[in-house]
């Protein structure tokens, strides 16, 4: 009697000490999610009062908190956001492929995949000497063309590219130009080619097939130069480089047109430079 009634009492004292650790663990597990919440309202507040730098400290304290949450992969996210917002690029791109692995079946991931080509696009100073950013931008928004077609990232994928694309042909025309000067015939043949084959939905596609009819002409690969002036009177009959490679076959061919004014130039590379601002 005195054995069963001293079990009795020994089941009794762990079903309450089982009971005091839930209870401690539940009050905990509320605690952390109100601090989490908490955490969480104040990044908001902080994009909202463009104290970005605060956001993005709270949104990383909320993802910390309750690390398997669906709150969790939201936050870190939105920290990414903030840091792009303060323009912190290196410290949102950091955040953000720590994102795409901790977080690779999220459905936000479109949206950090494209936050990545926007901080690659934005962070292009001068093509002309460092086309790393334009080209790691380039390829970030073909990602997201090709895997994510039918969302609004992929249609403004499509326009940031068409103006990168641009500003590639634009770099081969320009160092073409410079080989032409240097009378550097072959260099200057395969950046124009490189506009004709990479590049030919540009503006710039034109005026490289004139250089290489041009060139070609020059140096005497008379057949290669009527191949490429073929190319562009199909394509651009009404073109003024067609009428330009017109001329290199017919010397005495009158050329009608007014030429472009400075002032008429001026204005077509204003419209031009603001599709980058």
């Amino acid at each position: 009697m005195n054995k069963i009634k001293y079990f009795l009492i020994l089941l009794s004292l762990v079903f309450y000490s089982c009971a005091k650790e839930t209870k401690v663990t539940v009050i905990k597990e509320i605690s952390q999610d109100l601090e989490m919440i908490t955490a969480y309202k104040e990044g908001l507040k902080g994009l909202e009062e463009n104290d970005f730098y605060y956001a993005a400290k709270n949104f990383l304290e909320a993802e910390l908190l309750y690390p398997q949450s669906d709150w969790a992969p939201k936050s870190a996210l939105m920290a990414s956001y903030a840091y792009y917002l303060q323009s912190f690029y290196s410290k949102a791109l950091t955040n953000l492929e720590r994102y795409l692995k901790t977080y690779p079946n999220e459905e936000n991931i479109d949206y950090a995949h494209y936050l990545i080509a926007m901080i690659y696009y934005e962070t292009i100073e001068d093509e002309k000497r460092d086309t790393k950013p334009l080209l790691r931008a380039k390829n970030k928004f073909e990602f997201i063309i090709e895997n994510y077609p039918e969302t609004d990232f992929a249609l403004d994928s499509k326009f940031k590219l068409e103006l990168i694309q641009n500003i590639l042909a634009s770099k081969e025309v320009y160092l073409g130009r410079h080989y032409i000067k240097k009378e550097k015939w072959i260099a200057a043949i395969n950046r124009f080619k490189n506009v004709t084959e990479e590049y030919d939905q540009t503006i710039y596609v034109e005026e490289a097939l004139h250089r290489l009819v041009e060139i070609n002409y020059k140096i005497g690969l008379i057949e290669e130069s009527q191949k490429y002036a073929n190319i562009l009177g199909y394509n651009y009959l009404s073109s003024k480089w067609y009428k330009k490679s017109y001329k290199v076959f017919n010397k005495n061919y009158d050329e009608n047109v007014t030429k472009t004014s400075k002032k008429e130039k001026e204005g077509v590379i204003k419209k031009f430079k603001k599709l980058f601002d």
